[in-house]
């Protein structure tokens, strides 16, 4: 990914906007290569982790109010101490494939009582969308697992979220409209408001009683550090101190670049990509200029907590000698990878890049990034935020074609993954990690694969593989995939459908280019037959410049359009 992307190391995010079309390449260019060589040694160090061999204790996730203190803080704190000598070796051992290496650091449920355990995946909170992105006047339809949602704001501008069914006779109400602050379905015109009650049925005689089963299921939501969380038991009342509070977000002068992604692969499969490192300089070679397949190379993993909810430890490149990355994970789709960097005034600037990652079905997922940090280069304010968002896409979709592919295996082999992978200590630790944490809690979810266990879904998974080589992907990257009409038709193998329209700055972005390029067009066009009628040489030349750098417009505001909508294309090296 763009090279934040997995284990918070990635840094598709952080780069993914820049506000103004391209009109001069050669100076965009440059502008780009200063831009990311700044972050990098800056607020993007988080991005590649290996610049910084300063480690601290850093807290990933805090569960409940912002002031409460968890003990677990110390504890990592005292790991940072006390594992000196364990850090040590692993600093000197090489990769290792076998089986026996292997459980030695990857440590899991050894029995099927300790598998066994309590763990309800509806009692959980998800995040449904980034709050800045929920649209003030439509309702919104998601997805977590196989129950379907729609989210919306009321009258009083709070949200609300109901199963996505109406009563009458099962209509989508996300498929409807907002009246007065009221959900409409669209199909016979009922309206419902607050707790999910029906307040107007057109169909009924004017002294007849709304039925009192006429009303929606609710689900509790909350708004927190700008992400809407759904709590998914209609049984059991909220647990507010599940509900996730990132410290590092709450700090003073604290900024983020925050990007939502619909991708066609599990959320299992997402995570895992999330948690792997080893992968970035090979799969996002060059994405941003500091990811290099040559700089593939063993890492180093500490495991310092394993707990029902998940787990926790430290990473870093080998031969660097440190490992100044905390990663942790925890349940159900949480994962933070944190960093402190020391500067030269003694000022302690943290970092964080956060993935929320949403199973929206079987083959299917919905994943939130946010990456930021206290420090903030000021070339980082010159390029807007769409840039760095087209950008990360392109670091999803560099990954998309093989991690749909490692969905369909999983689903035809129907084996434990401990049977089809082959992992490396000095690779894969988290990976297998959190396969074995599946092991313990996959049990209490619709469908899971685990690392020595297996529950299938009652779905066949969505499979897209994404399109390789030049002809494959002419049609498949193209807004307008098979021929179906304008850039906005329904179309989820595009760019468009995976971000833009989630997102409502990139919306606003695209629509202003098409605006910018119609006009351009037109005074193009004008200019260029008043040339022609007018007979003065220097009326002509200068009409004609002027159309010339209009035309130039023109083709930097479709180079922008492109750059938000068009897929990736992998194009293959014949060596």
């Amino acid at each position: 990914m763009e090279v934040l992307l997995l284990c918070g190391q990635e840094r598709h995010t952080k780069r993914a906007f820049v506000s103004f079309p391209v009109f001069l390449p050669r100076l965009s260019l440059c502008l780009c290569y200063l831009l990311r060589s700044s972050l990098l040694l800056s607020n993007m160090a988080l991005v590649n982790p290996f610049l910084c061999t300063t480690r601290t204790s850093l807290p990933l996730r805090v569960s409940g109010p912002p002031n409460q203190v968890l003990p677990r803080w110390t504890l990592c704190s005292q790991y940072s101490f006390k594992t000196s000598s364990l850090r040590s070796k692993q600093l000197r051992c090489g990769a290792t494939a076998d089986i026996k290496a292997d459980h030695a650091v990857l440590v899991g449920p050894t029995s099927e009582e300790e598998r066994k355990g309590d763990y309800d995946w509806t009692q959980e909170w998800y995040p449904l969308y980034l709050t800045q992105n929920v649209p003030e006047d439509a309702p919104l339809g998601l997805r977590v697992f196989d129950k379907q949602l729609v989210l919306f704001k009321d009258g009083n501008g709070q949200f609300r979220c109901y199963e996505d069914r109406c009563p009458h006779r099962l209509a989508k109400l996300s498929e409807g409209q907002l009246i007065d602050g009221r959900l409409e379905c669209l199909y016979h015109g009922w309206q419902f408001e607050g707790e999910g009650k029906c307040v107007k049925i057109p169909q009924l005689p004017a002294d007849a009683k709304i039925p009192r089963a006429a009303c929606v299921k609710t689900y509790e939501v909350r708004d927190s550090q700008g992400v809407i969380w759904v709590w998914m038991s209609l049984k059991t009342p909220p647990n507010v101190s599940k509900l996730p509070w990132f410290e590092n977000f709450a700090r003073p002068g604290f900024q983020d670049v925050s990007t939502i992604h619909e991708l066609p692969y599990d959320h299992s499969i997402l995570l895992e990509n999330l948690m792997d490192p080893a992968h970035i300089p090979i799969s996002h070679d060059r994405t941003d200029w500091t990811a290099k397949r040559e700089d593939a190379q063993p890492l180093c993993f500490e495991v310092t907590e394993r707990t029902d909810r998940g787990f926790a430890g430290w990473w870093g490149r080998e031969k660097d000698g440190s490992m100044p990355n905390f990663l942790r994970f925890e349940a159900p789709c949480v994962l933070q990878n944190n960093r402190e960097i020391v500067d030269k005034n003694g000022e302690i600037n943290y970092f964080s890049g956060l993935f929320l990652c949403r199973p929206t079905g079987q083959g299917k997922s919905m994943l939130i990034v946010r990456f930021g940090g206290t420090k903030r280069s000021p070339l980082a304010k010159v390029f807007p935020k769409w840039y760095f968002h087209q950008n990360a896409s392109k670091v999803f979709e560099q990954d998309m074609g093989f991690l749909s592919s490692q969905n369909e295996i999983l689903l035809r082999e129907k084996v434990p993954t401990k049977e089809l992978y082959l992992n490396l200590k000095s690779s894969d630790t988290w990976v297998a990690e959190y396969r074995k944490w599946m092991d313990k809690a996959g049990h209490g979810m619709p469908y899971h694969f685990g690392h020595s266990t297996i529950s299938l879904p009652k779905e066949p998974a969505v499979v897209e593989h994404a399109p390789a080589g030049l002809v494959a992907g002419q049609s498949a990257s193209s807004p307008t995939k098979g021929g179906i009409g304008t850039m906005h038709a329904p179309n989820f193998a595009n760019r468009y459908f995976r971000h833009v329209i989630h997102c409502k700055g990139c919306r606003t972005v695209v629509k202003a280019f098409e605006a910018w390029k119609n006009a351009l067009s037109a005074v193009a066009i004008a200019l260029t037959a008043l040339a022609i009628l007018l007979s003065g040489r220097q009326w002509k030349v200068l009409l004609l410049a002027s159309a010339a750098l209009c035309s130039v417009g023109v083709y930097a505001c479709s180079t922008a359009i492109a750059m938000n909508t068009t897929n990736f294309i992998r194009t293959h090296r014949r060596l």
